[in-house]
């Protein structure tokens, strides 16, 4: 009660100083305003939200019955919606940022390290009908290599960052598609990694292996369209603790790949004689080693094979000799 006291003797001061000082209306107007202007700042703090006796003085001058304090209610947040992998995939296709990141992600998790085979020529004695001597023979090693740096040093090449260069050069089209082959690799817990995307003319140069000519390279060589039109990548499995368990893992994956690549587009031209490369089954490159054109040129080869042997007996018959007439 003492507190509304106050306030009333507050108020009433500050009318009297509005309506009767004479000198200055300006000044005096401002300073009558002053204690209005603390009285809402006042009514809208704490201490008077803490007090139900001034709200209820500040809402009504009349009334003087408490009132229950007011209800405030604040809607209720909707609850996340779980989304699952299939949406989510779903979702991220409609992003190619969200789709690179998940191919980079991808690409981070493999390691840059192949076997290649060198040839090297060695001296060797050897005997020969009781007689030595020496020769030259080629020998071919296997050789583990780590090209971890090939691919940041083409980009740098490039002016660009490696994110950038080796999965921002592939084909927009294809990296949707290599998104939903990896996430149904992960889910049938294969671990797919690719160690290798796009491929300019001198990265392709610098490769190792089994390799296509620099400019003609499906990766991205330039007479395949460049940068931004890579049709090809490499994958392996990182799942296992070794090399050789991370190797049995591939073959499986790649094996995977030949039965059900198909349903997301995707297959491997090649087959063992370079396992890891894939690229998509309607593109040139599938099609000239396992598509349709594959195929009529075998049927060619076989027609011309089966003429070929046909042939062989006539031309036996017209090389003999004609035997000469008695004279």
């Amino acid at each position: 009660m003492r507190l509304f006291n106050g306030f009333g003797c507050f108020l009433c001061g500050s009318l009297a100083v509005l309506f009767c000082a004479p000198a200055n209306p300006d000044r005096q107007v401002k300073a009558a305003l002053a204690p209005i202007d603390a009285i809402a700042a006042f009514a809208h703090s704490d201490v008077a939200l803490a007090s139900p006796e001034l709200r209820t003085a500040l809402a009504d001058p009349n009334t003087r019955d408490p009132v229950a304090d007011p209800v405030i209610k604040v809607p209720l947040a909707e609850p996340e919606v779980n989304v699952s992998p299939l949406e989510a995939s779903d979702e991220c296709v409609l992003s190619e940022e969200c789709i690179d990141q998940y191919l980079w992600s991808v690409y981070e998790r493999a390691p840059k390290v192949d076997t290649t085979k060198v040839e090297e020529q060695i001296k060797t004695t050897v005997k020969k009908n009781g007689k030595s001597r020496t020769v030259t023979k080629t020998v071919t090693k296997f050789v583990k290599e780590d090209f971890t740096w090939k691919d940041p040093d083409a980009a740098e090449k490039a002016g660009m960052s490696v994110t950038q260069y080796v999965i921002g050069g592939m084909d927009g089209a294809f990296k949707a598609r290599l998104y939903h082959l990896f996430r149904a690799l992960d889910d049938a817990g294969l671990a797919p990694g690719m160690t290798s995307g796009f491929r300019d003319d001198y990265r392709q140069s610098i490769a190792s292996g089994n390799k296509a000519a620099p400019n003609r390279s499906y990766h991205g060589g330039s007479l395949r369209g460049g940068y931004g039109h890579g049709l090809a990548a490499d994958i392996v499995s990182v799942k296992g603790e070794t090399r050789s368990e991370r190797s049995i893992s591939s073959e499986i994956l790649w094996k995977w790949i030949d039965a059900h690549g198909k349903e997301y587009g995707i297959g491997r031209p090649y087959l063992d004689k370079d396992p890891p490369h894939i690229a998509p089954i309607d593109g040139k490159e599938y099609a000239d080693k396992r598509g349709l054109n594959a195929k009529v040129a075998e049927k060619g080869n076989a027609a011309t094979s089966g003429v070929a042997k046909a042939a062989k007996p006539r031309q036996a018959l017209q090389g003999r000799a004609e035997p000469k007439p008695l004279l």
